[in-house]
């Protein structure tokens, strides 16, 4: 299991988009298909290879509708480590154009500096990280990309100059 370390920021991770890659061309990813529950997912190597080099510098959290199946799944197909905490949700937010992930992001944040890489932020998102007290980080990726080099290195630059 990942050691927690409330020193570090938080990295909160979605998996559709930022891990398991849709739409594009899926033969130019490095990665591997794999049907998980029955569902067919293409997971990128690179991304995991990136998620790996930044646990270094956060501290790891599944933030994704998978929920506890992430470390079902992921640690054994991908390489990563075991035991990566995750957020549940609740599936009737009820609030017009309001992220359905906010409100576990706010609970579980706290004031914790955090970066938070998904491919579905959007305005909601936005407005909440800028009035947050803590350090916030949005991460965008392509569903077609997921994690690549380039998020890669503002998320370590981040860190780093939060250090």
């Amino acid at each position: 299991m990942p050691s927690v370390d409330s020193h570090k920021p938080l990295m909160l991770v979605d998996i559709d988009g930022v891990i398991s890659l849709f739409g594009g061309d899926l033969g130019a990813q490095v990665g591997s298909f794999h049907s998980i529950e029955g569902i067919p997912h293409f997971l990128s190597a690179t991304a995991a290879a990136h998620l790996l080099e930044l646990i270094e510098h956060f501290e790891p959290v599944w933030c994704s509708g998978w929920e506890e199946k992430a470390d079902e799944h992921l640690p054994h197909l991908l390489g990563l480590p075991a035991g990566i905490p995750f957020l549940r949700f609740d599936r009737s937010v009820g609030r017009a154009n309001a992220h359905w992930k906010l409100a576990a992001v706010d609970a579980y944040a706290g004031q914790r500096p955090l970066a938070w890489i998904d491919d579905a932020l959007n305005d909601a998102c936005r407005q909440w990280a800028r009035a947050r007290r803590a350090p916030t980080l949005l991460v965008q990726t392509e569903p077609a990309l997921g994690l690549t080099a380039r998020e890669a290195a503002l998320l370590s630059e981040w860190a780093s100059e939060l250090r």
